[in-house]
């Protein structure tokens, strides 16, 4: 076993594209998503406005919008025409429209003043600023509005303000306190990085070992025994490499650019062991069936978005369509990041994750009995093909030995 593991350090230092892939990718990734996220709110929107009422409260309530670090008047237009073409040209992203009896309607005290807000849904970040800004804006000015009407009834104004704030409440983001689209993202775009770096550096060992026809799956000997030498030999190579890579991804990173990190460290290595052997005997199982050295290329490309999507991070997992949800549960990415998040963002201990953990743990018994049954199997294919050969090189192979 301990020459399995050398000879297996070796063969991955060796190969520029797996030490490339192993090493700098999985150093490099998480830093070049953090920086390509770095700004994690979207700012100063560009917005039209459209101004028919041009009064004095549509003027307020502009003035008291475009203080908001979300959004910027940028245009002033003189019908929606002209703030369509804005929109269309990308110019803008939002516009605000005020009708002609805005200000009648707010004078009167049995009216209903209404505003218009088109948002551009080419990009969620783009509406999400826009709406979220200006519904706060909204919401003060209606306080404002029923202050005053109370006011001209005759009622006074502490009397007033206890009427519009009957159920005062106070807002706290639990998770996510910077509401950013990185401290949302990223923890689980990290145990993304650890999946698809290893799946796919793996599958580039077996296909290259494939295309040189070297004895990778030759089990000399007693074959029962070389199986799990062979594959706790080469797994415990990966796993000291991932060890080390993925205390600097879950642990360092978060740190070092203030994502979340409320968990205890030593419950998130403890999860990360189920979390790397599940996910390298899965790699060492598909890694059985790749013929050539490309073929990790089109794997990591056609599996990254799918498991994102079906991890349940991006969309949530109760809408998800029972196959796919179903399907996703093969994955040891999908009960990583979900066991990642609890602990680390929500600030869960092992115990609180346990469904996630003890998934982890039969995902790496399954995919190790069913990787150990891969490589016997190639290895006897493997002895047999030695075998013909010897017996053709000395003569003695004839076309019923075929």
């Amino acid at each position: 076993m301990w020459n399995d593991f050398v000879n297996e350090l070796r063969r991955i230092f060796r190969d520029p594209g797996v030490t490339v892939i192993f090493i700098v990718a999985t150093l490099a990734y998480p830093l070049i998503y953090k920086g390509i996220y770095w700004n994690e709110q979207i700012t100063d929107v560009p917005v039209a406005v459209v101004d028919l009422s041009n009064s004095s409260e549509s003027r307020a309530f502009l003035h008291r919008w475009n203080a908001s670090p979300d959004i910027r008047l940028t245009h002033s237009c003189s019908s929606m025409a002209e703030a369509e073409k804005l929109l269309r040209d990308q110019k803008v992203h939002g516009i605000i429209y005020f009708p002609r009896d805005f200000a009648r309607q707010l004078a009167d005290p049995l009216g209903q003043a209404h505003i218009s807000l088109y948002c551009d849904m080419s990009s969620f970040l783009y509406m999400k600023g826009i709406y979220l800004s200006c519904n706060k804006v909204m919401l003060e000015s209606m306080t404002n509005v029923q202050i005053d009407r109370y006011e001209a009834m005759g009622v006074n104004r502490e009397l007033a303000w206890s009427l519009v704030q009957d159920a005062p409440y106070t807002e706290t983001a639990l998770f996510c306190p910077s509401g950013g689209y990185a401290a949302f993202l990223i923890p689980a775009v990290l145990m993304l990085i650890l999946h698809q770096t290893l799946f796919f550096g793996i599958c580039m060992l077996g296909g290259t070992a494939r295309e040189e026809n070297d004895e990778l799956f030759r089990l000399p000997g007693a074959r029962r025994a070389s199986v799990l030498r062979i594959v706790l030999g080469r797994a415990a190579a990966y796993f000291v490499i991932y060890a080390a890579l993925s205390a600097f991804a879950l642990l360092l990173v978060p740190r070092m650019f203030g994502l979340p990190h409320i968990g205890s460290p030593m419950d998130i290595m403890r999860f990360v062991v189920p979390y790397l052997l599940a996910t390298i005997f899965f790699s060492m199982l598909v890694s059985t069936f790749i013929r050539n050295r490309e073929s990790g290329i089109v794997l990591l490309i056609s599996t990254s978005l799918i498991f994102i999507f079906i991890a349940g991070v991006s969309w949530p997992q109760q809408m998800l369509p029972k196959p796919w949800l179903y399907l996703s549960y093969m994955f040891p990415y999908t009960w990583g990041v979900h066991g990642f998040l609890h602990i680390n963002s929500m600030g869960a201990t092992l115990e609180g994750t346990a469904r996630e953990y003890i998934a982890l743990w039969i995902m790496t018994a399954v995919y190790f009995v069913l990787t150990c049954g891969m490589f016997t199997l190639l290895g006897l294919w493997s002895d047999r093909r030695a075998d013909n050969w010897r017996a053709k090189s000395s003569g003695l192979y004839t076309p019923a030995d075929a």
